[in-house]
């Protein structure tokens, strides 16, 4: 699984990082493009740290004359992942606009697009923000919403990043449901139990390990992403 993350000038780009992190944990890849503008709000070093490879910025910053770069590295992923995604790169995806890296890979990209949006509560509700969602849905792209709550303008409204576990997991539901062979347990309900275990040597004895449940829980989320149903226990849990 390779994703490409798209990284644009807004103070929610240090939650990149964590989206980052969480989807190596899930077993991606990932390769960072930012823009020039949001390299003012976290530095390319942090994100090379984390991945492991070299970051983006400018079209012409490594020039590699063996192969057209902005088309190359669209190939190489399976999703291009833009987080935050600010209202001006939403306007340059919505109409073609191709002046940086991070747009002309857009421009060149075939593989699912899945964009967070971050902005100003006025600037997501300004109809030309809207029109270009509208426009971008209506070509196929995923969103995740942005959250209502306190934002960096010191306003309180539509526009807040979504949390970085929730674009993980849009990401991962993404690029499982467009796999029609990772949907095998489809319609399956599968019993699963998590955490330790303990066998009794007699009334005051036993033996037990110490699971901690994580694998347990990594397979029920493999399952419910591979099309297994869930259900809920007769006591509610």
């Amino acid at each position: 699984m390779k994703i490409l993350l798209g990284v644009t000038g807004c103070i929610g780009a240090y939650k990149a990082a964590e989206v980052l992190r969480g989807l190596q944990k899930a077993g991606a890849q990932v390769r960072v493009v930012m823009t020039e503008h949001a390299t003012e709000f976290i530095r390319p070093a942090t994100f090379e740290a984390l991945s492991g490879k070299s970051v983006i910025v400018g079209m012409f910053a490594q020039p590699d004359h063996s192969s057209i770069e902005h088309i190359a590295t669209a190939r190489e992923a399976d999703l291009l992942l833009v987080v935050p995604a600010t209202a001006n790169i939403l306007a340059k995806f919505a109409h073609g606009i191709a002046d940086d890296f991070l747009s002309t890979v857009y421009l060149s990209n075939t593989n699912p697009v899945l964009i967070a949006p971050a902005m100003n509560v006025e600037m997501w509700n300004h109809p030309a923000t809207q029109a270009n969602l509208k426009t971008l849905r209506e070509r196929g792209v995923q969103f995740v919403e942005p959250g209502v709550g306190y934002q960096a303008c010191g306003e309180v409204g539509v526009g807040r990043l979504a949390e970085p576990e929730e674009i993980v997991a849009a990401v991962l539901h993404l690029l499982s449901s467009g796999n029609p062979t990772s949907q095998d347990y489809s319609g399956e309900h599968v019993l699963l139990t998590a955490g330790p275990t303990v066998e009794d040597l007699d009334p005051v004895r036993f033996i037990t390990n110490r699971s901690s449940g994580k694998m347990g829980y990594a397979m029920a989320e493999a399952a419910r992403d591979r099309g297994g149903r869930e259900r809920d226990r007769p006591d509610g849990g």
